[in-house]
């Protein structure tokens, strides 16, 4: 097999590849070194250089065919102003390689990275991971002083990330840890909910935008927004503290105090100077909880602090500064809020970039089950105690759970309470059946006036759904038609209603796709899902 010619492109060095007359071989110069090697036959040298360093570069090639006739050197010009400008360096390399014929099946290219800049160095092995030069890197290092005169050494960087699967394995075991420590550990099952936490972990860790979270009461908006700054934090891109307020509790003059500050007497109470909630949030985390609730005023203040880190206290005519990351909480369609004039555009589109909608509980009904055990561990850990349900019992508790019964009005809040009742009523660490079937009258109890507000009748005429072919289905055909749009009518989704329909045959499916069952049931009557909601 014939042998490939060795070929090498780097940058003279300025500074390394310097000297004067006969002292200069003295000295250790990189470019010069790499022909001095008596294991390593160098065919070609690519050297680069900017307009400033011309003639070093022809001194250079003049040492090297002294020393190795062999090597055939060619230099090039490359136009760059700055050698410390990133997009001038980038710019240029990225020229030259375009223009270079490279010839991989017959040679092979060590990229020289000693030399040059950092930022000529940086971009050399960007260019060289990017296989714009397909090749490998070349690191060369001096001597040591006791063998002064000698070539040094030199290493080659195999950039071929296939052969450092462990390193891969890392980066996604760390993702991994990451995603787990957004659960808490929690093993969830929704697959939306855990695609979205995986894009979160992501986000998280690589934005500084802001990031808006939607979703019900009792979601746990507030809960993950903590450990996202937990994570931040764990990860050292962040130091300050977590700073939260639901902005449903701040009104008049206060709630631009509550989140600015105030100077003395700006107003009538104002006692003495304060700092607010943006500036405690200064180097770290601030969550607006029901952004929606904060007035216009508020609004227009916010955008001002997002977008350039400073603000007005009120009453003061000096601003000052707070570099802090946001994320917003809300249970409203902002969307609607700003066609509504409550709230405003500009806003809305500065936290708009990375939005997520938590699903209630309801939605997440898979996801019920390993809620409770985490609970149930968080109960045992404050308390220092093992509790469980009996099998008799947490067949109960899910049947009732996962059941269109179960109204999860409070989402994950009312689970928690739940679970916190039965953990404190349990005997010995066992929750039994009796326990559950007292917890499942109580949560009964607890929904009744919203039981009672969706068994109201309400009169669905089939004719203005279906037209004249109302006239010829049965009565079974009718009857469960008109149940089934109720559902959809009281439903916000195609899956939200479908989950509600085939709650207890979901549960024996490995894969349940109720929006799809719902559709296919509605096609049946040639109707789609924007039907039945009119």
């Amino acid at each position: 097999m014939k042998k490939k010619r060795t070929v090498v492109i780097g940058f003279v060095g300025s500074q390394l590849d310097s000297g004067k007359g006969a002292t200069r071989w003295e000295k250790w110069r990189p470019t010069v070194a790499l022909t001095q090697h008596e294991e390593v036959v160098i065919d070609r040298i690519e050297l680069l250089f900017n307009g400033r360093h011309g003639d070093l570069a022809e001194l250079v090639k003049v040492d090297i065919a002294s020393v190795s006739p062999e090597t055939e050197v060619n230099s090039h010009r490359v136009q760059m102003n700055d050698p410390w400008d990133f997009e001038q360096v980038y710019a240029a390399l990225f020229d030259f390689a375009r223009g270079y014929a490279f010839d991989p099946d017959n040679e092979e290219y060590w990229i020289h990275i000693t030399t040059g800049t950092h930022v000529v160095q940086i971009c050399m092995f960007l260019m060289t991971e990017a296989r714009y030069f397909p090749g490998r890197l070349l690191q060369t290092a001096p001597p040591p002083r006791h063998a002064a005169g000698k070539p040094g050494t030199f290493a080659l960087i195999d950039l071929d990330l296939s052969k450092y699967d462990q390193i891969a394995q890392r980066f996604t075991r760390e993702q991994e840890e990451g995603v787990a420590f957004l659960k808490s550990g929690i093993a969830t099952r929704n697959a939306r909910f855990n695609k979205m936490i995986d894009e979160i972990e992501r986000v998280a860790i690589k934005s500084k935008a802001p990031m808006l979270l939607m979703g019900p009461t009792g979601a746990g908006k507030s809960f993950l927004a903590r450990r996202i700054y937990e994570l931040r934090r764990a990860r050292h891109q962040i130091d300050g503290k977590f700073v939260e307020i639901n902005c449903a509790t701040l009104r008049g003059d206060g709630a631009g105090s509550t989140l600015f500050g105030h100077t003395r007497g700006a107003f009538t109470g104002a006692a003495s100077d304060r700092a607010g909630l943006l500036r405690s949030a200064h180097k770290g985390l601030l969550f607006l909880d029901e952004i929606g609730e904060l007035g216009l005023d508020e609004q227009a203040m916010l955008l001002k602090a997002v977008e350039e880190k400073r603000f007005h206290p009120v009453g003061s005519d000096n601003e000052v500064q707070s570099d802090f990351l946001l994320i917003a909480g809300t249970n409203r369609d902002l969307s609607k809020e700003v066609v509504a004039g409550r709230f405003r555009e500009d806003l809305f589109a500065r936290i708009n970039l990375w939005t997520y909608e938590l699903p209630g509980l309801t939605a997440r009904a898979e996801d019920i089950e390993p809620n409770i055990d985490y609970l149930l561990a968080q109960f045992g850990a404050e308390n220092s105690q093992v509790v469980r349900l009996n099998k008799e019992a947490r067949s109960r508790y899910m049947d009732f759970a996962m059941s269109a019964e179960a109204q999860w009005v409070g989402n994950f809040r009312d689970l928690s309470a739940s679970v916190q009742r039965m953990a404190t009523l349990a005997e010995a660490g066992r929750i039994t059946d009796v326990i559950v079937q007292d917890e499942v009258g109580r949560l009964r109890r607890l929904w009744q006036h919203y039981s009672d507000e969706a068994a109201e009748p309400s009169e669905i005429d089939l004719v203005e759904v279906l037209g004249q072919k109302a006239a010829g289905l049965d009565l079974f055909d009718a009857v469960q038609l008109k149940a089934v749009i109720e559902v959809c009518r009281k439903s916000k989704t195609l899956s939200d209603a479908g989950r509600k329909l085939f709650a207890i045959s979901r549960s024996a499916k490995e894969r349940p796709n109720d929006a799809d069952r719902l559709k296919k049931y509605l096609a049946r009557f040639d109707l789609v899902w924007d039907d039945v909601r009119q």
